[in-house]
């Protein structure tokens, strides 16, 4: 009989509103865009999607998502994300929301 823990699925969220100053154009913005989902993509292995105001010069609204079975995986991770997002020297992180659910 499979254990208790292994019946749950953790599925974490994040949206993240950035703000990229220096985009003139949204060739500008998709060039910044691009290079934020490959980095983090690669660096936590996570899905991630340009997700709303997608016609704005310098606004970005990005989504995250994360599945594990592990809750604390899922939010150090996403966590994770959020710091990375904060450092970055183009995209000024606006604000988030972080979701963690038990499917």
């Amino acid at each position: 009989m499979a254990s208790e823990k292994a019946n749950h699925m953790i599925v974490g969220s994040l949206r993240v509103r950035l703000l990229c100053r220096q985009s003139r154009s949204l060739k500008d913005k998709r060039q910044v865009v691009r290079s934020i989902k490959d980095r983090l993509r690669n660096s936590f292995n996570i899905s991630v999607a340009e997700v709303d105001e997608l016609d704005h010069l310098q606004l970005v609204v990005l989504g995250f998502a994360m599945v594990s079975n592990d809750t604390a995986t899922v939010q150090s991770t996403l966590g994770q994300v959020v710091d990375a997002l904060r450092s970055h020297p183009v995209a000024e992180l606006v604000d988030h929301q972080l979701d963690v659910t038990s499917v």
